[in-house]
């Protein structure tokens, strides 16, 4: 069983790469148990997201120049 430590680092690389079957399973196992890590994927997710569109808003301004 994953401590939130190993939970937190598997949820943050899993916004990089593909984890293996054997994280996943851990990763949901986890999760399933533990609502402030749940949180912290969510709000992991959710920066990625929002970075991705500041991103690409200064991609579309700066080609506009």
């Amino acid at each position: 069983m994953l401590n939130c430590q190993e939970a937190t680092r598997l949820l943050s690389d899993r916004l990089e790469q593909p984890l293996s079957r054997g994280q996943r399973l851990a990763l949901i196992l986890h999760t399933l148990m533990c609502s402030a890590c749940r949180n912290f994927g969510k709000q992991a997710e959710f920066l990625r997201r929002t970075a991705g569109r500041f991103a690409d808003s200064d991609r579309i301004v700066r080609s506009k120049k």
